[in-house]
């Protein structure tokens, strides 16, 4: 009769297990949007080639949803910002800062572009910060701009 029973719980805790869902388990409530959210490190060029640019920022971590979208409001008139590039980001709930980087394809070759940075939820709902507007120029064709990361300074002989 023990055995039976223990064989029954066993067997019992067994389904159990087996049976449940491990995804319905890992998906999280949406964390505690910041109060503020702002530009910690100066939106800058990371990168800048023929066919793409990269535009990089940091922010506190802007909390609410897991997926967020950095935005970055570029044309060739600082006056005129009409041209949009966004691309998604996870944002992790354990780190105090969030990096957005930004792929801006197809822009013209030796070119000044201006543009400002943003960043909002997956449901489209904005951070509530936006920088002020900043240029770069792209480089002529067959070249690259890379700052990030940092490049070593070529010494003289």
């Amino acid at each position: 009769m023990n055995n039976l029973l223990l064989k029954l719980a066993l067997t019992a805790t067994v389904c159990t297990l087996l049976s449940s869902n491990p995804t319905a388990a890992q998906i999280l409530p949406p964390m505690k949007r910041a109060e503020r959210v702002e530009i910690t490190k100066a939106p800058a060029l990371e990168l800048a080639m023929d066919h793409l640019t990269i535009i990089r920022w940091t922010t506190n971590n802007p909390g609410g949803t897991d997926v967020h979208f950095g935005v970055v409001h570029y044309g060739t008139d600082p006056k005129d910002l009409s041209q949009t590039a966004k691309s998604p980001i996870r944002v992790n709930r354990g780190h105090p800062e969030t990096i957005f980087r930004v792929r801006m394809p197809g822009l013209k070759p030796q070119t000044t572009y201006y543009y400002k940075v943003t960043s909002m939820e997956s449901n489209g709902k904005s951070d509530g910060v936006e920088s002020p507007v900043n240029q770069f120029t792209t480089p002529a064709p067959g070249e690259r701009i890379v700052n990030y990361p940092p490049q070593p300074v070529a010494q003289p002989e």
